[in-house]
Formats: C-alpha cells, sequence, structure tokens
C-alpha cells in the first residue's frame, strides 16, 4: 500500500500527551509541555495520563485517551508520556480504527515500539524518538529534540553514524522499521509484524542478557527473517553484563549476522541513552556503511 506521511505542524497545532504503557510521574510530563509549547504548538494532556492501576498508567482508560487523540482532527501529533509495559494491551482495538482518514504522528520508543508497528501495519510513519523525560530535562534544546521537532515540521534530515569495528560495508534502500527488540521480536507472526524480508531493520534494548538477544536472533535466523533483511542497523544495547560466551552484545550480534552479506551499522545513538536519534519508521531509505562510519538518507 502507499505508505502515508502525516501532514507537518503548522503554528498552533494541537499536540497530545498521552501514556499507552507505563504510569509516569505527572511532573515530567508538566515540565515537558511548555517546551512543546515553545514550539508554537498548544498542547494537551489526555484525561487519564497519570491513572494508575499496578505498573499501568490505568487499565482501558489508556485506549481512551490514545483513541481520542487519533481521532480528533484538530490533533495533529501525539507524543507518549513513556514506554514500560502495556501498548500490546492495546493493539487490536486501535488496528479497528481508520487510521489511514487522517493520519497523526506518533512518537516514542521503548515499549511504543508496538505502536509502531500499528502504524507500519497501516502504511503510515512514525517517529522513534525521545519523550517527555528527555524533553523535560534537556529543555528541547539538545539536538535530538530538535531534530523530532523538526521532523515533526515536515524536515527529514539524514543520520551520520559513527565508524565501528564490527561494520560491514555495503548500500541498501529498503523500507526502514524497527525499535526496541523485545518488543517487537513478541509480534513476530502476528499481523504488527516488523521484521520482514526486505527490510532495512533498526533494533536496542536494554536490560536483556546477552543471551536472550541471542534466542531472538536465532528465532530471525531459523525462519528466514535474518538472512533476508536488506540492511540492519545496530543501536544501544544497556544495562547488561558481560558472558562466558561473549564480552559485549555487539560481538555476539556481529557472529550471528556474519553468514550474510548486506550491510550492518553497529553503535547507532538509538535507544535508551542521553543520545537517541529519532528515526522515522516505514519510511523508505538508504543505509550507506562504509569503513569510516555510515548514514541514513531519507527519500521523500
Amino acid at each position: 500500500m502507499e505508505i502515508l506521511t502525516p501532514a507537518p505542524l503548522k503554528h498552533g497545532d494541537r499536540v497530545a500527551i498521552v501514556a499507552p504503557s507505563g504510569i509516569i510521574k505527572p511532573q515530567t510530563v508538566h515540565d515537558a509541555v511548555p517546551v512543546i509549547v515553545g514550539q508554537g504548538w498548544t498542547t494537551y494532556v489526555g484525561e487519564h495520563t497519570f491513572d494508575r492501576r499496578g505498573t499501568y498508567a490505568g487499565s482501558d482508560d489508556r485506549y481512551s485517551d490514545l483513541e481520542s487523540a487519533l481521532l480528533d482532527p484538530a490533533t495533529r501529533a501525539i507524543i507518549c508520556a513513556r514506554g514500560g509495559y502495556g501498548a500490546v494491551h492495546l493493539l487490536e482495538r486501535l488496528d479497528k480504527l481508520p487510521l489511514r482518514d487522517d493520519p497523526k504522528w506518533i512518537a516514542g520508543y521503548s515499549d511504543i515500539s508496538a505502536l509502531h508497528a500499528l502504524m507500519t501495519k497501516h502504511g503510515i510513519r512514525s517517529i522513534h524518538a525521545p519523550m517527555c523525560k528527555h524533553l523535560a530535562e534537556n529543555s528541547g534544546r539538545d539536538d535530538d529534540s530538535r531534530r523530532l521537532f523538526s521532523i515533526l515540521r515536515g524536515e527529514h534530515q539524514d543520520v551520520r553514524l559513527p565508524s565501528n569495528p564490527h561494520n560491514r560495508c555495503g548500500t541498501a534502500t529498503a523500507i526502514l522499521t524497527g525499535g526496541n527488540l523485545a518488543v517487537i521480536a513478541g509480534l513476530i507472526s502476528t499481523p504488527f509484524d516488523v521484521i520482514k524480508p526486505g527490510n532495512i531493520l533498526f533494533i536496542e534494548d536494554i536490560a536483556e542478557p546477552i543471551y536472550k538477544v541471542e534466542r531472538i536472533l536465532y528465532n530471525l535466523r531459523l525462519n528466514g527473517s535474518l538472512a533476508n533483511l536488506a540492511g540492519l542497523i545496530v543501536g544501544r544495547f544497556t544495562d547488561y553484563d558481560p558472558s562466558r560466551n561473549d564480552d559485549t552484545m555487539e560481538d555476539m550480534i556481529a557472529r550471528m549476522v556474519s553468514p550474510y552479506s548486506y550491510p550492518v551499522a553497529f553503535g547507532a545513538p538509538i535507544g535508551h541513552v542521553s543520545h537517541n536519534i529519532p528515526m522515522i519508521c516505514s519510511s523508505t531509505v538508504t543505509l550507506n556503511v562504509t569503513s569510516s562510519g555510515g548514514s541514513v538518507t531519507y527519500h521523500t
């Protein structure tokens, strides 16, 4: 299907902040609001954003806030308050909404990768990007926040990738999909599976042991997906310990993809790190990896 790009935000457009996954500290959201308003947009916080039910930001109310924002003609973008866990609970109901009738930008990362998978299924671009805590702590002045705001305004800036000894050189042009590996791996063989042959995949994760990530990659190897990617961008894997088999996550991933010939870029600034560069899911991109680094070029 044709891939749709939500309309660029204009001065005065409405931006919603909702919490589709874990609980969020109200002050974090309150501190992020003036940052978004400072971009010339109006901002509102979903009615149930500060609800709590166990570790979740409410129960069915998480769905109602997101549904309201997606169906509201005046709301032009949705910035998720935080990740955590729980967005997968909403996919079946969100999937029934007429999302292509009036596409909205959705921005977030971590557990929000489930919502990016939803939008990919419907052929709508979305933004894997920092959320409220990052915006508040940096007052929106850092490079990643500014890049997010630029994307929302319709500007697609190319991404520079660092050099890395594990990099495998090459060039590929394909659809970009991905996100948090544990989240998107949980969607394998569902209608929301984004790990598809021919795609350029980007991955990141936090607090996953090396052997668990290897187990996911073996699943992808055995079902044929890993061999048939067009390219791979390995973001940051954080908060894990070395194993007796591999010193680093990158060592293991490099070993797992060694039989294949597509370009692989390691150490991309994507994930649970202070420098978390926004990536536009479902865009056609060219990944170019050289001995001195790499780049992701967007095709508009």
